[in-house]
C-alpha cells in the first residue's frame, strides 16, 4: 500500500482508534480512582563496626541477612503492635512488611506498606527502633571490639506505592491505540474486495468508466 492509501484509511477510520485509546484511557482512570491507596514508608538502618577489622568486617556481612531474617518474625511484629497501640494481627503486620540487607554499604532496610501514610511512618520507624535495642542488647554482652552498632540513619518517609494513577492510564490509552487499530485493520481486511471509488479501477486498470449502476432503492409496499 501506499503512504496515501495509509492517510486515507486514517482520515476515514481514524475516529476508531482514538475512540478506542479514549474509552481505555477512561476505564484505567475511573478504575485507579476506585482503589484504596497504598503507602510505602522506607527507613535504613546503618550497621557499624566498633574497629575497622576485615575479619570482623566479614563476620558482619555474612551475619547482615541473618540480623535481617531475625528481626522479620511476629514477634517483632507483636511488638510494634504493642508499642503503638494497633489493632492488628501480628502475621498480617509482617505479610506488609520486608526487611533486606545489604552488604555492600552495610544497611538494612526496612519497608512497611499501609493504607495510612503516617502509620507506615510509626510502623517503620518503630520496627528500626527494635532493631537498635537488639543490637544494644547484644553489644553488652560482647567486648567492646567485637561490638557491632545499628544506627538509624534518617526517620522513616512514606510515598504513595499503588494506584499509579498516570502510569495506568498511559498504558490504558497505548492499549486502546492498539485494539483500534486492530479493529481498522480488521475492517480494511472485511473490504478489500470492495471498491468504493470508481477512479480507483480507472489509476489500476488505465481504462476509462463509462458509466455506473445507481444502488437500488427498494419500495416501500403499498397498504
Amino acid at each position: 500500500m501506499k503512504i496515501q492509501e495509509y492517510i486515507q484509511i486514517l482520515r476515514r477510520r481514524g475516529w476508531i482508534i482514538l475512540l478506542a485509546a479514549a474509552i481505555t484511557a477512561a476505564s484505567a482512570f475511573v478504575f485507579s480512582e476506585l482503589q484504596t491507596p497504598v503507602y510505602r514508608a522506607s527507613v535504613q538502618v546503618a550497621i557499624q563496626l566498633a574497629r575497622p577489622d576485615l575479619s570482623l568486617t566479614q563476620s558482619a556481612k555474612q551475619l547482615l541477612r541473618s540480623y535481617a531474617h531475625m528481626m522479620l518474625s511476629e514477634n517483632r511484629a507483636k511488638q510494634v503492635i504493642d508499642a503503638l497501640g494497633l489493632y492488628m494481627d501480628p502475621r498480617d503486620l509482617k505479610d506488609n512488611v520486608k526487611i533486606a540487607a545489604d552488604d555492600s554499604i552495610m544497611t538494612i532496610k526496612i519497608e512497611v506498606d499501609n493504607t495510612d501514610g503516617d502509620v507506615a511512618n510509626d510502623i517503620a520507624n518503630t520496627w528500626s527502633q527494635l532493631l537498635v535495642q537488639w543490637r544494644n542488647e547484644q553489644n553488652a554482652l560482647q567486648d567492646k571490639q567485637d561490638r557491632v552498632f545499628a544506627e538509624i540513619i534518617d526517620p522513616a518517609s512514606y510515598r504513595l506505592l499503588r494506584p499509579k494513577t498516570k502510569v495506568n492510564v498511559a498504558a490504558g490509552a497505548a492499549l486502546g491505540l492498539v485494539l483500534g487499530a486492530v479493529v481498522v485493520f480488521i475492517l480494511e481486511w472485511l473490504e478489500a474486495g470492495v471498491i468504493h471509488d470508481p477512479s480507483i479501477i480507472e489509476s489500476e486498470t488505465g481504462l476509462t468508466i463509462l458509466g455506473t449502476i445507481p444502488p437500488i432503492q427498494r419500495q416501500s409496499s403499498a397498504r
